[in-house]
């Protein structure tokens, strides 16, 4: 059964089985509030596969995804609010402009008005800032702790410079109150599923990708990055720029996810892109298990579905749970749930497997009376030495 699993028809017919519970299972079986929050798990997933790319096969723990994450949504939620300002509002200056800034849409603002630059600027604009942060950090051979806490320190520096701009970002309350995506009215049902179709789809080929590159010449140097750095420098390769590949594809990842984050849940703020929710996304990923494919994702699922129906009960039990159930995996399942399995069947082997040591149910009893006496001074010959029988 693992070698048909791990054959490409195995794989194949994973993937169908995932298509089919995305996007016909789920659809038929959830109601339509039910089903935007799948898409907005969904959107947490698509980040994780990014993380477990760089964190789980590169050793690069990543605790600044939501800058982004942030930058994706961020982009997405400015095209839609000009978009918004010149069909319903007719002058082309979002509402909150008015409100707090000059009313004059800044000039930073304008390309955006382009549903292509968008859809480009959602997948370059992360990808620059990870290449360029990227080559700053590994050529410097910055990593372990230190490239966690600057890039935790990146995503608390963004949040506070949107927190900073009211007039242009929205401050602390973000951007919010989309009416339309590309044309598509948000508030049609039909419009709604269209969103979470894209997302789950956008979720299954970042799986195949991140899958592609796990099992590539590409993959196994990233291993060995993160398993002998030196040795993989002194064969000839560069470990920054396989690590920096790596920071740019979780980027782009994360970026793409954010854009799709921003019409199906219909708000952007700084709160869902700084330290905390980098955080809950490498939780995810540490609870399903990191240095696999599907781990990451069901991880991440699971943290989210699990935070929005214990936090709405508990809401001040939930941060407890969520820090005990992580300290739990890592110091029980370092592997994260994807392990379980694997623990499960060790388990069942041990039960199973005869302990060492017993002498097997048929060996000879041997009786006492037929063992010979072991030797005495008395019978035993003294041998003297030749110099003291001269």
């Amino acid at each position: 059964m693992s070698t048909f699993l791990r054959s490409r028809w195995g794989v194949l017919a994973g993937f169908a089985a995932g298509a089919v519970l995305l996007l016909v299972a789920a659809p038929a079986a959830l109601s339509a509030f039910n089903l935007a929050l799948l898409g907005k798990f969904i959107c947490f997933a698509i980040v994780a596969v990014g993380i477990g790319l760089a964190w789980g096969r590169g050793g690069m723990l990543t605790l600044g995804q939501g800058v982004f994450f942030g930058l994706g949504a961020y982009i997405m939620a400015m095209h839609l609010k000009l978009a918004d300002a010149s069909l319903f509002g007719g002058s082309g200056v979002p509402d909150f402009m008015s409100l707090y800034g000059s009313g004059e849409v800044p000039g930073w603002w304008e390309p955006f008005r382009s549903p292509v630059v968008t859809l480009l600027a959602v997948v370059l604009v992360p990808g620059l800032v990870a290449l360029v942060l990227g080559l700053a950090v590994f050529k410097r051979r910055v990593k372990g702790a230190y490239f966690a806490i600057l890039s935790q320190a990146l995503a608390a520096a963004f949040a506070v410079f949107l927190i900073g701009q009211q007039a242009t970002t929205g401050g602390s309350n973000g951007l919010s109150g989309f009416r339309s995506f590309f044309g598509f009215d948000l508030k049609d049902p039909s419009n709604k599923m269209m969103l979470y179709s894209i997302a789950a789809v956008v979720l299954l080929l970042a799986l195949a990708a991140a899958r592609q590159l796990m099992r590539s010449r590409f993959g196994e140097l990233l291993v060995a990055v993160r398993d002998q750095e030196e040795r993989v420098r002194f064969l000839g390769y560069d470990p920054a720029t396989i690590k920096t590949v790596t920071y740019v594809i979780a980027a782009v990842m994360a970026g793409i996810a954010g854009a799709l984050f921003v019409p199906i849940v219909g708000i952007i703020s700084p709160a869902d892109v700084g330290v905390i929710p980098s955080i809950a996304f490498l939780i995810g990923v540490a609870i399903g298990g990191r240095a696999t494919l599907l781990g990451p994702v069901l991880g991440a699922l699971s943290v989210a579905i699990a935070q929005t129906s214990l936090a709405s009960t508990f809401p001040s039990f939930w941060v407890y749970f969520q820090g005990l159930l992580f300290v739990l995996v890592i110091g029980f399942m370092p592997g994260g749930l994807a392990s379980l399995p694997r623990l499960v069947s060790r388990l069942k082997q041990r039960r199973t497997e005869q302990p060492r040591g017993a002498a097997p149910a048929s060996a000879p009893q041997v009786p006492a009376s037929a063992v010979p006496a072991p030797a005495t001074a008395a019978t035993t010959p003294t041998t003297v030495p030749e110099e003291a029988s001269r």
